[in-house]
């Protein structure tokens, strides 16, 4: 019999899932913030890509969110739907399609800047636990994303 404590398979000696757990409540808080720019919790991050620089690839959008096309493309069609994004195929490489903001997506930064704070201010941590936490969990993606 294998010792509760040195046992590899209880849950709480797993990296895996409390970043899962982690990921489900913060998407839970971000979730009425966002809902008040009608924005979901993937679009916001589209949105935040966009933001940095416009127009962006559907491939360059999906490598910097780690997403697929097949989740990418429907994300992005009721993206355009709402009138919040523009989809075009790439003058110079036909197959290439770039996303841009329209007029109303471009609006939605301002708001949105309060986003972070409001966030932030939920949690019952230090600016700089929350920096130290971030800079943790990219370090994070960046070895799984070498490991993938």
């Amino acid at each position: 019999m294998i010792k509760e404590d040195a046992d590899p398979l209880r849950l709480d000696r797993q990296v895996c899932f409390p970043l899962y757990a982690a990921s489900n409540l913060l998407t839970r808080l971000y979730r009425p913030v966002l809902a008040e720019l009608g924005l979901t919790y993937p679009q916001y991050l589209v949105m935040l890509v966009l933001w940095e620089a416009e127009p962006q690839g559907v491939g360059d959008l999906g490598q910097r969110l780690h997403l697929d096309s097949g989740t990418l493309t429907p994300l992005l069609k009721r993206m355009e739907a709402a009138g919040l994004v523009h989809r075009a195929r790439d003058a110079a490489d036909e197959r290439r399609v770039l996303v841009s903001l329209t007029t109303k997506g471009r609006a939605l930064r301002a708001p949105a800047a309060r986003v972070p704070m409001q966030l932030a201010a939920g949690l019952d941590l230090s600016p700089d636990a929350l920096i130290a936490l971030r800079d943790a969990v990219q370090d994070m993606v960046r070895a799984l994303g070498r490991a993938a």
